[in-house]
C-alpha cells in the first residue's frame, strides 16, 4: 500500500457547509457577507445564516451554511467573502 492510498480522501461533494466569517456587529456587515454568498449559492435561505455576537459586542461571527458543489466552488465563495470590508478572519 502507497502514501497516497492511505491519504484520507476529503470532502465528498456535494455536501453541506458552513461558510464562517467575522467582522464588525453591524447589519450592514451581515448583509454583506449574505450577499457575497448568495451571489455563488442562491438557495441560501435566512434559515442558512447564524449570527453570534462577540463578549465585548464589538463584533459577529456569521455562519451560513451553503450547498458545496466542489473544492472550486468553496475557494470562490472565501475568495468574495474574504472581500467583504470588515472581515477579520474566516473559517
Amino acid at each position: 500500500m502507497t502514501q497516497d492510498d492511505q491519504a484520507p480522501q476529503g470532502f465528498e461533494f456535494p455536501c453541506e457547509y458552513p461558510i464562517k466569517a467575522m467582522g464588525p456587529n453591524t447589519t450592514e456587515f451581515l448583509q454583506k457577507i449574505t450577499d457575497a454568498v448568495q451571489a455563488h449559492a442562491p438557495e441560501v435561505s435566512r434559515n442558512s445564516v447564524h449570527t453570534k455576537t462577540s463578549s465585548t459586542g464589538k463584533y459577529q461571527s456569521v455562519t451560513v451554511l451553503v450547498m458545496a458543489l466542489s473544492k472550486d466552488h468553496l475557494i470562490s465563495i472565501y475568495k468574495d467573502v474574504r472581500a467583504v470590508e470588515g472581515v477579520v478572519w474566516t473559517l
